[in-house]
């Protein structure tokens, strides 16, 4: 991989969703969960690594109590294509039963990363599961998995930025960019 370590911006296309953008999509997921959750006491589990920035921004907007956990899970790889095999690298430190699940992610991309994810959480007994999403790229969609908290629909391009990355570089751009293919292709 080729990567400016100057500036990350010459790896970019062109910006898809600003700081701004961002910062309006997290309050307003924050604001429904908020109403949706009120007088319970909700565990979010980050879906790392992507998941991570959003995470941090998302729960600052919420409004009643709250858990958190993390769990890490991957279909990808370092490539820019899912693998479809699903492998749990990290799994939750919390007993799930009997609780309000929201599973926070990046991106709903293929959803076979989820379609394995939510069945898997589901044996373990809680009392919901609900999907909150900052990213949905629904052209790229293999098996049919949807989001109750939706942020932004995205094209089918390589996207990088908050805490979204291609080969763990670019996480910490802080707006959402289409990668230059030439910066992917180039392996």
């Amino acid at each position: 991989m080729k990567q400016d370590p100057v500036c990350m911006k010459n790896d970019m296309l062109r910006t898809l969703v600003t700081r701004e953008e961002l910062e309006t999509t997290v309050a307003r997921l924050g604001r429904e969960i908020t109403e949706d959750y009120r007088g319970k006491n909700p565990l979010l589990i980050a879906v790392l690594k992507g998941a991570f920035v959003f995470m941090a921004d998302l729960i600052r907007q919420i409004d009643t109590p709250c858990t958190l956990d993390f769990m890490a899970v991957s279909s990808y790889g370092s490539g820019t294509e899912s693998s479809g095999r699903v492998k749990i690298v990290k799994d939750l430190d919390t007993n799930i039963e009997g609780k309000d699940v929201i599973i926070v992610e990046d991106i709903l991309d293929s959803g076979v990363t989820l379609s394995y994810l939510i069945p898997m959480l589901q044996t373990r007994r809680p009392a919901s599961i609900r999907l909150c999403t900052l990213f949905d790229k629904p052209t790229r969609r293999k098996v049919p998995v949807y989001a109750d908290y939706k942020g932004i629909e995205v094209p089918n391009e390589f996207i990088v930025g908050y805490g979204l990355d291609y080969g763990e570089h670019y996480r910490n751009y802080p707006e959402i960019a289409v990668l230059k293919p030439s910066v992917y292709s180039e392996e």
